[in-house]
């Protein structure tokens, strides 16, 4: 028997998940008694629950597109059932997909469309006599079929006037969030052209070596960034208007995923002039979507610290400790190595240590970058979009997934950028690349945005 394992993850009956899987014969009539059950419980308005999580969750597939097909038997036109039929479209089996295409065509389930689209495109685009196109299979042919029954028409001319009519407000609400204006006025333009990127560094006294950012020149195009890391008082009106309504969020954003910060109730890291921190990478780009703008490559955030004459700290080429905020100057302790700077970092306590570890947001503006942007160097790491090992903007895939079944691999990797107060002199370059977990949240690392416009400022 199959299916006691799992009644407990997918919280259903156990008589609808025991399957006898011991010949086909007996596997194909427990599927037949659990649909039977299923139908009898389902029938009922008060049923439609029970038939969507078997549609989305039975282990068994055969079950998964039987009570799909119940589901637009009994409940057709009800939103929580179309939506649970629309949603068995891009199941994994092929067959559960079939059977969701074809009681949509069935039952003319609108609610389908913009998953159907998804799949095959406008249907005005592929019934149009001159249009070319691939031969299709089955999934595509039942997709195209089952957009033409819902629009009730196959001639193009039609069909572009009911797709416009029908999809009027999403195409206003996605204009809408193209054309955000941002909601930032203290940037720095950094103007179009090449910088100098990378170093070759040998490992220092803190054996820190710096060997993968090869020295090359790359070609930037302009930009705006904020002059400071995003402070508390800012993220605060993130969280007011967008809270966790997910209307920012990326598609990867962990389910039941909350944007508040870990350290928004610790004294030394929640003044409204901080740097927030306490966030992961799916906090700073919900941040920066809703701000109207996009978390930095970190192509553009060392050209912004850098300038274009290859300096090696945001000030200049020579280490000035009066411009940063960095381990010694936050936790009042030299350190000469890294045995010394390790010793040092195991003293952190909980609220206590170190006291004041960070500076306001716009404080030590001697140690400014060539465009007149704050703290590039100390304070907090700062996150970007790049994938530390690939240098690609990041494409995490990681949803439902807990933190230890990815945490080794490569694409759950970002860069950091400019160091922190916990780092020695020699994170704190302008080319030293750090990296995080993306789901992982620090009281070192915080973040800035960059917008687009930049030609504008010129």
């Amino acid at each position: 028997m199959v299916g006691n394992q799992v009644s407990e993850v997918i919280d259903l009956p156990a008589d609808l998940l025991a399957i006898d899987d011991s010949t086909d014969a007996r596997y194909w009539a427990s599927v037949q008694r659990v649909l039977d059950l299923a139908e009898d419980k389902g029938r009922p308005a008060d049923g439609i629950p029970l038939l969507a999580s078997l549609t989305a969750a039975h282990p068994e597939w055969p079950v998964r597109a039987g009570a799909a097909r119940l589901l637009a038997a009994h409940h057709a036109g009800d939103p929580a059932a179309d939506a649970a039929v629309a949603a068995a479209t891009h199941d994994t089996v092929d067959w559960v997909a079939f059977t969701a295409l074809k009681v949509i065509t069935e039952h003319r389930i609108a609610a389908a469309v913009p998953d159907l689209i998804r799949i095959s495109g406008w249907p005005s685009n592929f019934t149009r006599p001159d249009w070319a196109r691939k031969p299709v299979g089955c999934g595509a042919a039942l997709t195209k079929r089952a957009l033409i029954a819902v629009f009730g028409t196959r001639d193009p001319a039609e069909l572009r006037r009911l797709e416009d009519e029908y999809f009027t407000d999403m195409r206003a609400r996605v204009d809408a969030a193209r054309t955000r204006p941002r909601r930032h006025d203290d940037v720095v333009h950094v103007p179009a052209g090449p910088a100098i990127i990378g170093a070759d560094e040998q490992p220092d006294a803190f054996r820190m070596a710096q060997d993968d950012a090869a020295l090359r020149a790359v070609d930037v195009p302009a930009f705006l960034i904020d002059r400071t890391a995003v402070t508390n008082a800012r993220y605060r009106e993130f969280l007011h208007e967008a809270g966790d309504s997910g209307e920012f969020d990326h598609p990867d954003q962990p389910l039941g995923g909350s944007h508040r910060p870990a350290h928004w109730h610790d004294p030394r890291f929640n003044a409204p002039e901080l740097p927030v921190v306490g966030v992961d990478w799916y906090d700073a780009f919900a941040f920066a979507k809703w701000a109207g703008g996009a978390l930095p490559s970190e192509v553009q955030w060392e050209k912004a610290a850098r300038g274009t004459d290859g300096r090696r700290f945001p000030w200049g080429e020579d280490w000035d400790p009066d411009r940063v905020n960095y381990v010694e100057r936050s936790f009042g302790q030299a350190v000469a190595d890294l045995d010394s700077l390790e010793a040092l970092l195991v003293t952190v306590e909980q609220g206590e240590s170190p006291a004041r570890p960070v500076l306001a947001a716009d404080a030590l503006p001697q140690g400014a970058s060539p465009y007149g942007a704050l703290q590039m160097s100390g304070n907090v790491w700062e996150l970007t979009r790049t994938n530390f090992y690939t240098g690609e903007d990041m494409d995490p895939f990681f949803r439902g997934r807990h933190p230890l079944d990815f945490m080794n691999r490569k694409e759950a990797f970002h860069v950091l950028r400019g160091g922190t107060f916990t780092s020695p002199p020699a994170c704190l370059t302008t080319f030293y690349r750090g990296k995080d977990l993306i789901t992982d949240r620090h009281m070192e690392v915080g973040f800035r945005c960059v917008y687009e416009g930049a030609d504008r400022c010129a």
